[in-house]
């Protein structure tokens, strides 16, 4: 049994995460929280898995129940549950998280799981292969390196689609910059095009002191030439 949690546990939890800043001090963390995650995500308001998946759903043109997804950062299993409800059913979950990935197992939506420390190790699948590769939440300061979008767009198959977020606040606006420019090259590059960008206000209620209310945050959708 979950204890009952509050904004203020939630507050402190996010601020105490900007503090681990090596890759296993990071994994740690997720570890500890893997308990306590869809709790405080959704006292968070967090809505990016949500926002991700109704994205990807709109503009997909294949067979949805034939689609193969490839769920990067997966933790608990959040953004392959909001796709299920939308008609999708095959999902391979990629997480560093040991304890996030013993949860996304128990949800059944998986055929495939695999523990990866994202920017470090390389991705743990086949390239060429999905038909869709989502990541939400992992792309921002402290988190994973914007070169890790290379190795998404490798995972997809030509003509798949692969979907991104980030955070919009203040505290990731250089991280943003960065990886909104890996964007542009690797589409001058002609890897990818841009399908749409979709920029939300009210992306998960504000933690930092400096903040108030809702921060912004954007979900990129691109497909593979």
């Amino acid at each position: 049994m979950v204890d009952a949690r509050s904004f203020a546990d939630v507050r402190n939890v996010i601020l105490s995460a900007h503090k681990n800043v090596q890759a296993e001090d990071k994994v740690g963390f997720y570890n500890d929280w893997a308990v306590n995650y869809e709790q405080d995500v959704a006292l968070l308001d967090y809505r990016a898995p949500l926002l991700a998946a109704e994205c990807i759903a709109l503009f997909f043109k294949g067979n949805q129940e034939q689609a193969v997804i490839l769920d990067v950062a997966c933790g608990t299993g959040l953004v392959s549950s909001h796709l299920r409800r939308l008609g999708f059913h095959q999902f391979v979950g990629v997480d560093g998280s040991e304890k996030m990935l013993d949860l996304a197992k128990k949800t059944g939506f998986y055929q495939e799981l695999h523990q990866c420390m994202l920017g470090r190790d390389p991705l743990p699948v086949q390239n060429d292969s999905y038909d869709i590769v989502v990541i939400v939440g992992a792309l921002s300061v402290g988190h994973v390196p914007v070169a890790v979008i290379r190795e998404l767009w490798q995972a997809t198959k030509p003509g798949g689609y692969i979907c991104m977020t980030t955070r919009g606040n203040g505290d990731n606006l250089k991280y943003k910059t960065e990886l909104e420019h890996m964007m542009r090259m690797m589409e001058e590059e002609q890897r990818w095009n841009c399908i749409t960008v979709s920029e939300v206000e009210e992306w998960e209620k504000a933690v930092a002191e400096q903040e108030s209310g809702y921060i912004p945050g954007v979900v990129y959708l691109y497909q593979r030439t």
